[in-house]
């Protein structure tokens, strides 16, 4: 049973925690400039052997503020987005196995930066009722120690959390490697009964902002989709 809570003992906890957090918030938004600055030049890159080949194909990198970006890989939309708040783990997760979490718990606070997959036409008509797909998310700590959770590869190849360190390189392998689930992930009709009724007011609407829900999977679970994202 412990022992009665001091104030000197809540403050020093206070005082540690939010430091901690700072800090990670700090690294966390440095992360993610470089991580735009990243996929900045792959878009270039990608541009300059792709066009020539086929100029329909629409690459381009917009940045939409301090916490989110997006990149258009022809027909889709890649969101980067970094959350505002850090983040810790519940006690059961591996990450506390590590000897470098159990050496200091403190390292176990993380940000995170998420990455979606949307359709480009559910931005390009304003189809607010279209699904996208978090395809991975980049836990980062103060130290710059990071893994990453996601489909497919993103689920395994970067999960040593304890020697793991961020930098553009690694980030760049992180984004190459989500860029090509996404392409490889196909826009899929739906079943024909969950398409076949329709109101009127969705007809009327469709012509001018193409309100019928869209999403590359939509209505379908796959093998692959349902398989958990690792969890360290």
């Amino acid at each position: 049973m412990g022992g009665i809570m001091k104030i000197e003992d809540l403050q020093k906890q206070l005082v540690s925690k939010s430091c901690v957090k700072q800090d990670v918030f700090g690294i966390t938004k440095e992360v993610f400039g470089q991580l735009n600055e990243v996929v900045e030049e792959i878009t270039k890159d990608l541009e300059i052997h792709v066009t020539p080949c086929d100029s329909r194909v629409e690459l381009n990198f917009k940045s939409s503020g301090e916490y989110e970006s997006r990149m258009t890989l022809t027909g889709d939309a890649v969101i980067f987005h970094m959350h505002t708040n850090v983040f810790s783990f519940p006690p059961s997760h591996r990450i506390f196995k590590s000897p470098y979490v159990q050496k200091d718990d403190l390292n176990a606070y993380c940000g995170v930066i998420n990455i979606y997959n949307f359709l480009a036409d559910s931005f390009r008509f304003h189809r607010l009722n279209d699904s996208g797909y978090l395809i991975g998310r980049i836990f980062v700590n103060r130290d710059k120690h990071f893994f990453v959770e996601g489909q497919n590869q993103l689920g395994f190849l970067f999960n040593d959390f304890s020697t793991l360190e961020l930098n553009k390189e690694k980030l760049r392998q992180v984004v190459l490697t989500a860029l090509n689930y996404i392409i490889n992930f196909d826009l899929y009709t739906p079943p024909y009964p969950q398409v076949n009724q329709v109101k009127l007011h969705e007809i009327q609407e469709l012509s001018h902002n193409l309100k019928l829900q869209t999403g590359k999977r939509l209505g379908f679970q796959f093998e692959a989709d349902q398989k958990p994202m690792s969890d360290f």
